[in-house]
């Protein structure tokens, strides 16, 4: 199988950009197996975050109470860290809040046919943000589990076979293999390039995003509403995740994103609804998915922010693959969110 960065096609770059914000993270790839026939749901990140926290908390809980937060544990426990990320007592920001941004993305093979024969191997994608990739052992021995569990209408069961790590100087490399030992997680920071003259932003999964209390549509969205979202979730995910404040001028830069101008737009709603297990009702997640196109010059003070958010999402359920962007432009993009080419 063959892998490549994202793909471009634009003039070579032209201009310098701020550096990187300065977040470490982990991408890697899982090999699995149908070991039964399975029937994938549409749009199937909810039913994989699902089935990972579920496998997680049986993989590490020892107290088997059913609630996490009164638990003498919750503080050193990884399930809760993971999943729950409750911020810590002594947080300066979101401490009215009951969870901060959890240290995970998973990322369905968009490719993948819906049905899976017996023997049928597919890929889920995870990326890990700082200290989450020191919990790798347990993330994966949980995937493990969750395959006797099984996915998909019918709980179709499927078998971990192996896992590979993205290395920027070398593409995928195996770091386990089913009967195998576990090698070192590594971590990396993407380094954006020189800012292209003109790029275009390819939504994958739906964008769900709002300004003040109404969702952005089609017709609505303008740049900042979209450099908001992104701007919050990387300096929330350094804070909780790296232990350090953003150095940024969020004010400043707010304000500067809402006088970038979209050059053109090939926007739509997608709408998709997920069953919520705790709430115990049905929930719509719709958002944007298409096109945006931009200049490059005017993105200066933004690029950093917006070369990382190919790795960390944007916008409402970023954990289940909701918000993922890639860019369109650069004629080289070492390093930039990987596509399968099948």
């Amino acid at each position: 199988m063959n892998h490549s960065v994202a793909r471009g096609r634009e003039p070579a770059p032209q201009a310098s950009c701020p550096g990187s914000p300065g977040i470490a993270l982990g991408h890697y790839r899982l090999g699995l197996l149908a070991v039964d026939p399975i029937a994938l749901p549409p749009y199937e990140g909810s039913a994989w975050r699902g089935l990972f926290g579920h496998a997680l908390r049986r993989t590490v809980c020892v107290t088997r109470e059913r609630e996490c937060t009164a638990c003498l544990l919750r503080g050193s426990c990884v399930y809760p860290y993971i999943f729950e990320t409750p911020p810590p007592q002594d947080s300066r920001r979101m401490r009215l809040y009951t969870a901060a941004p959890h240290p995970f993305v998973l990322r369905p093979d968009p490719d993948a046919p819906r049905r899976l024969r017996v023997g049928e191997p597919f890929e889920l994608e995870i990326l890990l943000f700082g200290r989450a990739n020191g919990h790798l052992p347990y993330i994966l021995h949980a995937f493990r589990s969750a395959g006797s569990r099984g996915i998909g209408r019918g709980h179709g069961r499927f078998r971990l076979v192996g896992a590979e790590a993205w290395r920027p100087s070398g593409g995928w490399e195996p770091v386990w293999e089913e009967g195998g030992t576990l090698a070192g997680p590594g971590t990396w920071a993407p380094e954006p390039p020189p800012v292209p003259p003109r790029l275009t932003l390819d939504l994958m999964t739906p964008l769900r995003l709002k300004r003040g209390e109404q969702l952005v549509g089609p017709e609505r969205f303008e740049f900042h509403d979209l450099f908001r979202s992104l701007l919050r979730r990387i300096s929330l995910l350094g804070y909780f995740h790296h232990g350090h404040e953003l150095a940024a001028d969020f004010r400043g830069l707010t304000q500067a994103a809402r006088a970038c101008p979209v050059l053109a737009r090939d926007l739509r709603w997608r709408e998709w609804t997920r069953y919520s297990s705790r709430q115990r009702t049905t929930l719509q997640m719709g958002g944007l998915v298409g096109s945006v196109t931009l200049e490059g010059e005017a993105l200066v003070p933004f690029w950093p922010y917006l070369w990382l958010g190919q790795w960390t999402h944007a916008g409402k359920g970023t954990s289940m693959g909701m918000g993922r962007y890639g860019i369109r432009g650069p004629a080289s993009l070492p390093g930039a969110a990987v596509q399968a080419n099948r």
